[in-house]
């Protein structure tokens, strides 16, 4: 009898579960789509690089599915708790006729087992389909063939999905038990009678709360452009604080701001039902303030992850194409103390045959302290870009002497340069301080080095990268006159390589073992007493995949939760609303308001409820990728538009999806009521 009876009611209700039902399915679906990504089989055609990265993928994956359990946990209780609230004159009914709260707990637990079934089927075959082209998606990322492609069900990430949520719906009935044996009668008969809690009733109090808020964001904009990412300056932490307290405070003070702003224009208050649709607006967020905070800052945490990960991918991507100039690299730093004095010397001692497909050549840089780079870059930087500069580098520079850059230039096929005793050239491969630079050279400054004035001898910025590395790490490089360090000692030495076209495989074999003996053993470091950082071309191209896809995968997984998570919370408050107000958009009806006024109303007021915490995600949003943006930039020439527009069709489907269902069962609830 209890099953049929569960059975009914979901069947009656279930335009009331749709959003509920939609929101798990989708949740099912997304959980188990990135929890299956290491097991396509074809990713075992991977190299040993990208296989590990896949690994460390799947396992910080299985991390955050702890963490994105919790979230979705809160949010199936909080969604059943809309569903209880709901239905208090139903239960109360049922109480009436006799019904024990055991017996009601029985009826829930059934409803909320045939819910979760459904929901984790439904799931599990739309994320069974979903991880067959996120599979591919990851081998076309990682550059596989994807020839070895075959349709896989993963297993582990069915019983990981069916086990985590098997947990939740088991607290969501331990949660229904406890919340039904504190439900009296009398409340339950009365719950649509209540009145909401109006937590701040002083308009001018309102208007001062908000205005609060706007200062305190403003505070925290400044703050946070002033500092950027560096995370060890005091204000970039209150940037954070003063954001969240700003963003409380600015729903907090919005209803009475929008009610008192709204009622000075009589044109406006007075025309069809706006009156009404205002009132309505500001009750609910004065009643909701706290949860519009929280999703509010999901939403910006959403759209600036999306945004930046997508950007950041790119970013880097496109920063190794000039990081990577040789097959190979390596660099040993030299002190007083270093048994080796340049890296040729390394080499003999570890008796190494070149190939003769192994084209090589050594070169030392040297720093000078009394050149300060930071007065070259300094006095033509804007104000955000000198304050970097200020706080990441030292004032010295980095020296080649003009013979080894000759020898570089030409390992790289390209013509040599002659320089004068009273020339140099400036090099720096990083992007966001090309224009500056560019202004010095064009300034015709000199740059004084041992009491001599140099003039510079080229006209545009030299962007080449000196050696093979991942990151971008040439701020300034001056390429001078062989005498000038004739009587110093190198700080660093280097060795660059280039595979001729005859086995370039074994080549490649040969050096990046080298090298990773170097950074992942002691071994070596023991017997040469000398540390070196090398990496291969193929090496720094295959990290740079794994490391980007990581954080390109992370980034839509988590935004999507939290984009998942706002909106249902929204469109159960919105549908709770719809409920709540019946009785209103009847009185409505009575005093002459026709249906496509009340749908007019409707729209507009949760169009509104919608749009508020977007629209303030997104102030916070532009502020913080714009910050990002610089970060990224350190890495690469970066594209941000691209990022956003992919971030923004996300954020239509999904976000649009749940406000035009909200919308389609808020009047479905308002015309079907008696």
């Amino acid at each position: 009898m209890y099953s049929k009876i569960a059975l009914n009611n979901v069947k009656r209700s279930f335009k009331d579960y749709t959003i509920y039902f939609l929101t798990l399915t989708f949740a099912v679906c997304i959980f188990y789509s990135f929890n299956s990504i290491g097991s396509q089989k074809a990713m075992l055609q991977m190299s040993n690089s990208q296989a590990e990265y896949v690994k460390m993928l799947t396992k910080l994956i299985s991390g955050i599915s702890v963490f994105v359990s919790v979230i979705l946990g809160c949010l199936i209780i909080y969604a059943n708790n809309f569903l209880i609230k709901k239905r208090k004159k139903e239960l109360g009914i049922y109480m009436t006729l006799g019904m024990g709260k055991n017996k009601i707990s029985k009826i829930l637990l059934l409803e909320t087992i045939l819910i979760g079934a459904i929901s984790l089927v439904a799931g599990l075959i739309v994320g069974i389909a979903l991880s067959q082209g996120l599979s591919v998606f990851t081998i076309k990322l990682f550059e596989v063939s994807v020839s070895e492609y075959k349709f896989m069900i993963s297993a582990s990430a069915i019983s990981k999905t069916i086990l985590y949520f098997g947990i939740m719906f088991m607290l969501v009935m331990i949660f229904n038990s406890v919340v039904i044996s504190k439900y009296k009668l009398i409340d339950m008969l009365n719950a649509s009678k209540k009145n909401e809690n109006i937590k701040l009733k002083n308009p001018i109090a309102s208007i001062m709360v908000f205005v609060l808020g706007i200062v305190s964001l403003g505070v925290a904009y400044y703050f946070v452009n002033s500092t950027g990412l560096n995370v060890k300056d005091i204000r970039f932490t209150l940037s954070i604080v003063l954001g969240i307290l700003g963003t409380f405070l600015f729903f907090f003070g919005l209803a009475g701001f929008i009610l008192y702003v709204v009622q000075r224009s009589e044109k406006i208050y007075f025309k069809n039902l706006n009156i009404f649709v205002t009132r309505q607006i500001g009750s609910k967020i004065n009643t909701n303030f706290v949860s519009m905070t929280l999703i509010c800052l999901m939403l910006f945490l959403t759209i600036s992850i999306l945004s930046t990960g997508l950007s950041f991918k790119n970013s880097l991507q496109q920063g190794i194409k000039n990081t990577t100039p040789f097959d190979a690299s390596g660099r040993i730093s030299i002190d007083k103390e270093s048994k080796f004095k340049n890296m040729e010397e390394l080499f003999e001692a570890m008796n190494y045959d070149f190939k003769d497909n192994q084209k090589h050549i050594f070169f030392s840089a040297y720093y000078m302290e009394n050149i300060n780079s930071k007065d070259i870059l300094s006095k033509y930087a804007d104000k955000k870009l000198k304050k970097n500069i200020e706080d990441m580098y030292s004032s010295g520079t980095a020296i080649i002497k003009i013979s080894d850059y000759n020898e570089i230039r030409m390992l790289n096929k390209k013509d040599s340069i002659i320089l004068e005793n009273n020339e140099v050239l400036i090099t720096s491969n990083f992007e966001s301080y090309k224009e500056t630079l560019k202004k010095f050279i064009n300034s015709k400054d000199k740059i004084n080095i041992e009491g001599k004035s140099y003039s510079v001898k080229n006209t545009e910025v030299i962007t080449d990268s000196n050696y093979t590395y991942s990151i971008m790490d040439n701020l300034i490089t001056l390429v001078v006159p062989d005498k000038l360090v004739s009587s110093m000692e190198p700080t660093s030495s280097f060795i660059n390589i280039n595979y001729t076209d005859d086995n370039k495989i074994e080549a490649e074999k040969e050096f990046s073992t080298l090298f990773s003996d170097f950074r992942d053993t002691s071994e070596k470091y023991s017997k040469y007493e000398t540390f070196m950082l090398g990496y291969t071309k193929e090496q720094i191209y295959e990290e740079n995949k794994g490391m980007s896809t990581t954080i390109l995968y992370i980034g839509i997984y988590l935004g999507v939760i939290f984009l998942i998570t706002s909106a249902a919370v929204l469109a159960l408050q919105q549908l709770s609303e719809a409920s709540d107000s019946v009785e209103r958009y009847k009185s409505l009806k009575r005093i002459g308001a026709t249906e496509k006024m009340i749908n007019k109303t409707i729209f507009t007021q949760t169009l509104i409820y919608f749009m508020l915490p977007l629209a303030l995600a997104l102030v916070h949003s532009v502020v913080g990728i714009g910050v990002a943006n610089d970060f990224i930039k350190l890495y690469g020439s970066s594209n941000i538009g691209l990022s956003s527009l992919i971030t923004a069709l996300i954020i239509v489907i999904i976000y649009g999806g749940y406000f035009y269902a909200t919308y389609t069962g808020y009047k479905s609830i308002v015309k079907n009521s008696k």
